[in-house]
């Protein structure tokens, strides 16, 4: 069966390159607003799976990973920022705090229809960060792109007090731990 990456994210994409697998790329059109009273947790598992089903029409027999993450503090959420101002923001609220990333991976086999659903949280705790400090970072980084606005697979570590979860991949944006066991699941032979 075809392998799909229903994602046009750059760091989904690396992390994914790391089984060896081949794999295609599409890009799913969902709206990605939570919805009214849905906890962050929800969000991510929600939109994890409706971007593997907006592109199941075209990939009739296939495997198709949805993900999506959603940064939280409390019900407060991080998305992507999008722009310098809106990154510096983030780190200034997270300063000093624990916000928990919702990493929600989806397998759909499109054969069959079925689908395979996990979300995978890494609570992160951020040093008490200086506003000198945030802007060199967000200067240097360009973290404009990740929900939370702090990249910790680059210098955003050091941003970071400590990582506490099951995957480190999960944080960047795939967890590669479950994935592996729903490919298996699948017939999928890993490594």
């Amino acid at each position: 069966m075809k392998l799909v990456l229903a994602s046009t994210s750059a760091y989904r994409r690396e992390l994914l390159l790391r089984f060896g697998l081949p794999f295609d790329v599409a890009r799913p059109d969902i709206d990605e607003s939570p919805l009214p009273d849905e906890s962050p947790r929800a969000t991510a598992e929600r939109l994890a799976v409706g971007k593997a089903r907006a592109v199941a029409a075209q990939f009739p027999d296939a495997l198709i990973i949805g993900s999506d993450q959603v940064a939280a503090l409390g019900e407060h959420r991080f998305g992507k920022p999008g722009c310098v101002e809106r990154a510096v923001a983030q780190l200034k609220t997270m300063s000093g705090q624990t916000v928990v990333f919702h990493t929600a991976l989806a397998l759909l086999n499109t054969r069959n229809g079925a689908v395979q659903v996990d979300v995978v949280p890494t609570e992160v705790r951020f040093r008490a960060l200086s506003e000198d400090e945030i802007v060199r970072y967000v200067e240097r980084e360009r973290p404009l792109d990740c929900a939370g606005s702090a990249k910790s697979e680059g210098l955003g570590i050091t941003l970071l007090d400590a990582l506490t979860g099951d995957d480190p991949n999960a944080l960047v944006g795939l967890p590669l731990i479950a994935l592996a066991r729903m490919l298996r699941a699948e017939g999928i032979a890993l490594p």
